[in-house]
């Protein structure tokens, strides 16, 4: 059978209890099980047994270099089901001084931010299959600014999302 999709994510951090914190406030996201130095987090709308893992490894941890220095992994994508929660995101990720970017894939509208630790993630929206155009799809081959509020006013912000291209 071939993969189905992501189950989980595990970071090594600095601190867990920083990092659940974070998550939770950025996030929402839950603790389902946790023992000193490691915390397993799950998404509000999950199934999976846990979405994020956290090991800590100590606050003498250096900043990771992959993408300047040395190859690893760039960001982590959390799926959102309609604009109105990718917005509620924004607004919160931009008072907790995490937003660093947010871009227009066409298909899919993102959102990044950085954890306390610099390890970045993105937050995002995807059309839905039955809303996409030529001119959507078409629009992939460049990255824009999002502009939330516009998106908000042509999709509508209850629309789900989370199917687009996937199908």
């Amino acid at each position: 059978m071939p993969v189905q999709r992501l189950n989980h994510a595990v970071l090594y951090v600095r601190d867990v209890s920083r990092s659940v914190a974070f998550y939770q406030e950025a996030l929402g996201f839950r603790v389902v099980q946790a023992f000193p130095g490691a915390a397993f987090l799950q998404a509000e709308g999950s199934s999976n047994d846990h979405d994020l893992g956290l090991f800590q490894i100590g606050a003498q941890a250096g900043p990771s270099s992959a993408g300047r220095a040395t190859v690893g992994l760039y960001h982590l994508a959390w799926e959102v089901d309609t604009l109105a929660e990718l917005h509620r995101i924004a607004t919160r990720l931009t008072e907790m001084n995490a937003l660093v970017g947010a871009s227009d894939h066409s298909t899919t509208k993102a959102l990044y931010a950085k954890d306390p630790d610099g390890l970045e993630f993105e937050v995002s929206w995807l059309v839905p299959a039955d809303l996409l155009t030529d001119e959507i799809l078409d629009g992939r081959a460049q990255i824009k600014p999002l502009d939330l509020a516009k998106e908000l006013e042509r999709y509508g912000a209850q629309t789900r999302g989370g199917v687009g291209v996937s199908v």
